[in-house]
This record gives C-alpha cells, structure tokens and sequence, in this order.
C-alpha cells in the first residue's frame, strides 16, 4: 500500500512504527537523515525568498502548488537532519486537501519522542516548516 493510498492517520501511524523499531536516537537521527537524503530534488528555481521558511537555523525552502484539490509540496534544505525532517512532514502532508491539512495535528512528532530530542533551535525550525504548510493548506482553503 502507497502512502498515498493511507489515511493521513494511517500515514502517521506508520511513522511510529517505522520509529519504535529503533531502539536508540542515534540510529533515529541516522534515519532521519536517510530520509532527507531521498527526498526529491526540488527546482532550482524554487529556492526563492518567497518559499524560504523563516525560522530555521538552516536554509529551508518550501513551496506547494494545487492539483485538482490537493495539495503537492516540494521542500528542500542545506542541512540534512532538516531535510529528513521536512521529509517526514512531507509524508505526512503531501497529496492532502487543505482542509485534511489544517485539521491534523502531527501527533506522530510527539509519538516518536522528536519534540524531546530536537535542540530548541531544530524544534523551532519544525514549528516553522509545519506553520508554512498550514499557512499554505489555509490560503488554497480560503481560494476555493
């Protein structure tokens, strides 16, 4: 089954799983990073400072687009344990309606323990990387 054809729930879910296998955060952050480093290659053209997240530490641009009703994100970021983690919210977000998008919470992040091992400096570049894929299910909501 494609993440894709889950419920956004389901999707979440499946983060957990896929977390509790590993019993240490070294091999956690090690699989973050793998995430990061799947994640597809956003456009050059996209690195703008219009789709750049404000709030990050690192460099992290995120840009979405409709389609048909829902919601396609590409994301990118200079810092590899970043990109893993706008992975994860990616896999979570991506494909969803807007509405999907403003109604659920990552629980996932505080499942998995994330909000308790992130510095203060990473965990506020999650907030702001969530808040920036609100910020855009909420503007496409209010279009339609």
């Amino acid at each position: 089954m494609s993440t894709q054809q889950l419920t956004i729930q389901q999707t979440q879910d499946r983060i957990v799983k896929e977390f509790n296998l590993f019993h240490d955060w070294t091999d956690r952050y090690e699989h973050i990073i793998n995430l990061g480093k799947k994640l597809p290659a956003m456009a050059g053209e996209q690195h703008t400072e219009e789709n750049k997240v404000h709030g990050c530490q690192s460099q992290v641009w995120l840009h979405a687009k409709n389609e048909d009703g829902l919601i396609r994100f590409e994301a990118d970021s200079d810092a590899l344990i970043v990109k893993g983690l706008i992975a994860l919210l990616l896999r979570v977000y991506n494909g969803r309606t807007p509405s999907e998008i403003l109604l659920t919470d990552p629980h996932f992040i505080t499942m998995i323990g994330l909000d308790r091992h992130l510095s203060p400096t990473r965990a506020n570049g999650l907030g702001a990387m969530l808040k920036k894929i609100k910020l855009y299910a909420a503007q496409l909501e209010s279009e339609r």
